[in-house]
């Protein structure tokens, strides 16, 4: 590809109305507007391309990229970092344990403190309901108070890197992925897409996976299929947002208690372990009671309720129920696998060995979406300033 061709998808991007995304953050994929969603995709594309054919996207000279990740992390703490890197800010960790915060300070005080030279602040909070995404909000309302008040220079972007609601970061690349197979986000209209239930030996799996797809792949006309067994249910708000986004877009949100029935004929399946949205507010009110005896009751009862469905696995046998036996098998990773994560897990290893290749492929996208949701929030005017980057030419590699 040349520059040429760089250059007319700029020219394509600059069409959508993307405006609303300066000097804001990137918190839920329903807050944003379909061309937003479109314009992620489109610049995360760019800058792809422009790493490919060797050119630099680095906008910024200097500037801090703050992580926070209150939960482990492999795919998306690197994937920030990567992404951060591309566009030329430097990374730092805040580590929760080395900072004042176990002192008492505040949310609104540490929020500033680290943000003087920052320009994007990721946060991951993804183990508590009712409390990640909220989290994420009073930091961002820290963060336009210190940039109204004259304290901080700039306004630093804030992104989620999963909270307790959503993982934007991974149903976009998700669905960034499934735009290049497809060869084009139109071509997802009409493609059934089974967001499952699997069994997992561990019980605590955060709903924000199966709540991002099913809140984001409502949006492309795709018919989304639910599929879990009774008492796995996630947050009533999001399947609400589910049938809204459906009913506007021309697909459809099902809902079925049948793994083998959401896997027939299904383009894409997305079989993932996750906790019952019941149990993890129970669990958040027992560890704000400190209640860990609680805990540790819960624990048990909910790996016992899990074990009771150890067949609802992704198998070859389910596999051959989808259209033309050749689904597109999907997962965020890492991936529980009969055999050799697990004694008895999500998804066989047969199955799980023949998409490897594709899986890692889907996961690396992640940095090209976060770069673009920062991209988009740090400059008002995106496409002159993509262009302005082409133009430049700066090898990445001298």
């Amino acid at each position: 590809m040349d520059s040429g061709q760089i250059e007319a998808q700029i020219n394509e991007f600059e069409l959508l109305q993307s405006g609303g995304m300066y000097q804001d953050d990137f918190l839920l994929t329903w807050d944003r507007s379909e061309d937003e969603i479109a314009a992620v995709f489109e610049v995360a594309e760019i800058l792809q391309k422009m790493r490919q054919n060797n050119i630099s996207s680095k906008a910024f000279d200097s500037g801090l990229a703050v992580s926070l990740f209150r939960d482990n992390s492999t795919r998306t703490r690197f994937s920030f970092s990567s992404a951060a890197n591309l566009l030329g800010l430097s990374i730092q960790d805040l580590d929760e344990g080395k900072s004042q915060i176990a002192h008492g300070e505040t949310v609104r005080e540490t929020a500033t403190m680290v943000s003087f030279m920052a320009d994007v602040i990721g946060i991951r909070d993804d183990m508590y309901i009712g409390k990640g995404n909220a989290y994420m909000r009073e930091v961002s309302e820290a963060v336009k108070q210190g940039h109204g008040s004259g304290l901080l220079e700039q306004r630093p972007t804030i992104v989620n890197l999963q909270c307790d609601i959503d993982h934007p970061t991974q149903s976009m690349a998700d669905a960034l992925h499934l735009i290049q197979h497809y060869g084009g986000i139109s071509n997802l209209r009409g493609k059934k897409i089974a967001m499952s239930w699997a069994y997992s030996p561990s019980y605590g799996k955060p709903l924000s996976v199966p709540q991002g797809i099913v809140g984001l792949m409502t949006r492309f006309g795709m018919d989304v299929v639910l599929c879990h067994p009774e008492g796995y249910g996630i947050m009533p708000e999001v399947e609400e947002i589910a049938k809204r986004n459906a009913q506007a877009c021309g697909g459809s949100f099902t809902k079925t208690d049948s793994m083998s029935g959401a896997f027939e004929d299904a383009d894409i399946v997305y079989p993932k372990s996750w906790a019952p949205f019941r149990a993890m507010e129970q669990r958040t009110e027992l560890y704000d009671r400190n209640d860990m005896n609680g805990i540790t009751m819960l624990e048990k009862d909910l790996l016992a309720q899990n074990a009771r469905f150890k067949n609802w696995q992704c198998t070859e046998e389910l596999m051959g129920r989808t259209k033309n036996k050749n689904a597109l098998y999907m997962h965020c990773l890492p991936a529980d696998i009969t055999g050799v994560s697990c004694k008895l897990g999500e998804v066989e290893a047969s199955v799980f060995d023949r998409y490897r290749d594709p899986l890692y492929k889907e996961a690396s996208f992640k940095p090209y979406v976060i770069a673009a949701m920062i991209f988009l929030a740090q400059f008002p005017n995106p496409a002159e300033k993509l262009l302005q980057l082409l133009t430049r030419g700066k090898r990445r590699i001298f």
